[in-house]
């Protein structure tokens, strides 16, 4: 029989809303996965473990006092350090930020909290959220489970080795620049970016760049967990411009539903075998799948870096990034900077109006394949250190494009695994219209219905 740490949320849920057992066991089980799992990993920074056994009681007193249980019920949860959490510091992987307690949870945590969700942890990132990989100054790094050698992946990379290795079977983090897809690719687990305007930011004021290209998901082991939590964390916030009351689910599309497969960019062999294992699988299901490639998608990506150089970093607003940030940072930072400014290519007259003109490009090449098979990055989790190597880091940017063009447009993706390659995960993404992530979670659950099942793991 599995431990409850290894079940996903949907059935701990039902189990705990039955009675069947208690939100106490199943948060206990969990602490008792952190303490034997997170020393030989790093992915959880802060263990909140009275605040969750207290949540946990409180929960069971409820159910035996005959409340309905919530739809996430006693079901643990880790949230990454740039999220608010009532009482917990808020670091952005800063050493100045140590202290940063929030007052109260982001509108986001505080919905999944209603639906019954314990936060039973805080997770690590890269200083500022601003790296592929997962290492800082305050926490130190965190290890890939499937390798200590390769990257967790970043900046969500805490969020992913808690999920995968069991410490907790639902993660919350954030995706500017594929910073939920590409630690689910480089761990062996699922992720969602939602359409921009869906989750509510609320909470700390943060620059235009990351209001337009940010948002913030949910990271799980399975497809159905990462709907439920979504489905409890896309209730309206006052102070976010950009949040739309859409809704969860649209109209059935004709069928048989058309996909467009993403195979021709350079990619390495095994992500491109990635690609079209999934392409297979859906055509096995009856999705019409054709291979295509974007149109602009170089611009895309250089419109993309535009935006975020210009309005994604505050240079007045923080002091030297020497004097706050780790050496790690510092060394990567100085090895990205040119290509970062490479890649931003022409300057447009204006971004924005590009941006509006990619998009309407991009609906007419998905008019009759609304959604689309590709890579999170064309190549797979690199060796730790790679990103430092300034030969190394000059091709990060092309790599990337698939998911920054997400970024970029808003529109929703689903990161889900296809296996193992040479012992490491391996994953693609499903790319949607806005506001259609249930066609997107839908064509992601078959692929992991066609996978076998990579997590939990124990550590490596």
């Amino acid at each position: 029989m599995a431990e409850l740490w290894e079940l996903p949320a949907g059935e701990l849920a039902r189990l705990v809303g039955a009675r069947e057992v208690s939100s106490r066991e199943v948060v206990q089980a969990h602490l008792s996965r952190i303490a034997e799992a997170n020393p030989h990993v790093n992915a959880i920074t802060v263990v909140l473990d009275e605040q969750a056994l207290e949540a946990a009681d409180a929960a069971d007193r409820a159910l035996r006092d005959g409340a309905a249980p919530g739809p996430l019920c006693g079901v643990p949860m880790t949230v990454k350090e740039n999220v608010d959490v009532a009482g917990s510091a808020t670091t952005l992987g800063i050493v100045a930020l140590r202290d940063a307690v929030a007052p109260r949870d982001a509108p986001h945590v505080a919905q999944l909290r209603a639906a019954g969700a314990i936060p039973i942890g805080r997770t690590n990132l890269p200083e500022f959220g601003m790296r592929w990989h997962t290492d800082n100054a305050l926490r130190g790094a965190t290890r890939n489970p499937w390798s200590a050698g390769h990257t967790p992946g970043g900046s969500s990379g805490g969020d992913a080795v808690a999920v995968a290795t069991g410490q907790a079977p639902l993660g919350i983090g954030n995706d500017g620049a594929g910073s939920l897809r590409w630690p689910a690719q480089c761990c062996g687990v699922a992720a969602l970016k939602p359409s921009l305007g869906r989750v509510a930011h609320g909470g700390q004021a943060s620059p235009f760049g990351f209001q337009l290209l940010a948002v913030h998901g949910p990271i799980a082991r399975r497809v159905a967990d990462l709907r439920l939590a979504f489905d409890h964390m896309c209730g309206h916030a006052p102070g976010d411009p950009w949040y739309a009351p859409a809704p969860l689910r649209g109209p059935a599309p004709a069928a048989p539903l058309g996909v467009a497969a993403v195979t021709g960019l350079d990619a390495d062999p095994q992500v491109t075998a990635a690609v079209r294992q999934a392409a297979k699988l859906l055509a096995d299901a009856g999705y019409q799948v054709a291979e295509s490639l974007p149109p602009a998608l170089d611009r895309a990506a250089e419109i993309y870096t535009q935006i975020m150089s210009s309005y994604g970093r505050v240079h007045e607003e923080q002091p030297p990034v020497e004097t706050i940030a780790s050496e790690g940072f510092v060394r990567f930072w100085t090895a990205f900077e040119e290509p970062w400014t490479r890649a931003a290519g022409r300057a447009a007259f204006d971004p924005m109006m590009e941006r509006a003109a990619i998009a309407r490009a991009w609906d007419d090449w998905t008019a009759s394949t609304p959604l689309v098979l590709a890579p999170i990055c064309t190549l797979p989790a690199f060796p730790v250190g790679a990103d430092l190597d300034p030969g190394w880091v000059a091709g990060w940017p092309a790599a990337l494009r698939m998911s920054v063009v997400a970024n970029l447009l808003g529109l929703p993706s689903v990161a889900v695994p296809t296996g193992q390659a040479d012992g490491l995960p391996q994953g693609v993404q499903i790319i949607g219209p806005r506001f259609r992530e249930d066609l997107c979670l839908d064509a992601a659950a078959v692929i992991e219905a066609g996978t076998p099942r990579l997590t939990p793991i124990d550590p490596r």
